[in-house]
């Protein structure tokens, strides 16, 4: 593997990371410290591998929306998601996302290099204790009520708890007006959630937990 796209929105982190994936023998690395530039990066450039901050916010996108985009334009791309989180439930829409690896944002050299080197791979990898919650929380031990919707209606739910009205989301993820307002009604069945306001309550709610 020749190149490697590396997303933080903190230059102090992506030299960081840049100094352990030269060190793992990369010869080219990409820096992009928002969404929609390590978008363009990306479908530009086509690394094989992406290192991302879940974290990420910006037009209207989140760190989990760029990870979907990019595991949508090209599945074989191995990615390793990190942020500062370790909700199983988190991390569980990050590998539902496209995410083949995680690690937290404070892990220690030694650490991400296994993580990386076992992404690079095309292996998973994920730190064992959080392993195990994933897998409780998979069998339904702890079932989030994000569970039952699709990563289009997540990234809706997203663009929804920042305010964001039905026309701009369209506009954002390049659908029609009336998709967004058919979306929205499945998910208010989905969740259980009478009106437009409970839902929006929902998304904010939801979107603290990855913050």
């Amino acid at each position: 593997m020749t190149a490697v796209l590396v997303v933080d929105d903190h230059p102090v982190v992506l030299r960081g990371f840049r100094r352990l994936i030269e060190d793992a023998g990369v010869e080219t690395i990409h820096e992009a410290t928002d969404i929609m530039s390590a978008y363009r990066i990306f479908h530009r450039l086509r690394p094989p591998m992406v290192v991302a901050d879940l974290s990420l916010q910006g037009e209207g996108l989140s760190g989990l929306s760029l990870i979907r985009r990019i595991h949508t334009l090209a599945r074989e791309t191995r990615i390793l998601a990190f942020s500062m989180h370790n909700d199983p439930v988190i991390v569980s829409r990050a590998l539902e996302s496209g995410a083949i690896g995680y690690v937290f944002k404070d892990v220690r050299t030694a650490e991400f290099l296994k993580a990386f080197e076992a992404v690079r791979a095309g292996r998973s990898y994920l730190d064992h204790d959080l392993a195990v919650e994933i897998a409780v929380l998979q069998a339904g031990a702890r079932r989030s009520p994000l569970a039952d919707l699709s990563n289009r209606e997540r990234e809706i739910l997203s663009l929804l708890s920042r305010g964001t009205s039905y026309q701009s989301i369209a506009d954002t993820l390049s659908i029609k007006y009336r998709t967004v307002l058919n979306t929205c009604s499945a998910m208010r069945q989905k969740l259980g959630v009478r009106t437009l306001a409970d839902l929006i309550r929902f998304a904010v709610d939801q979107e603290k937990r990855v913050r």
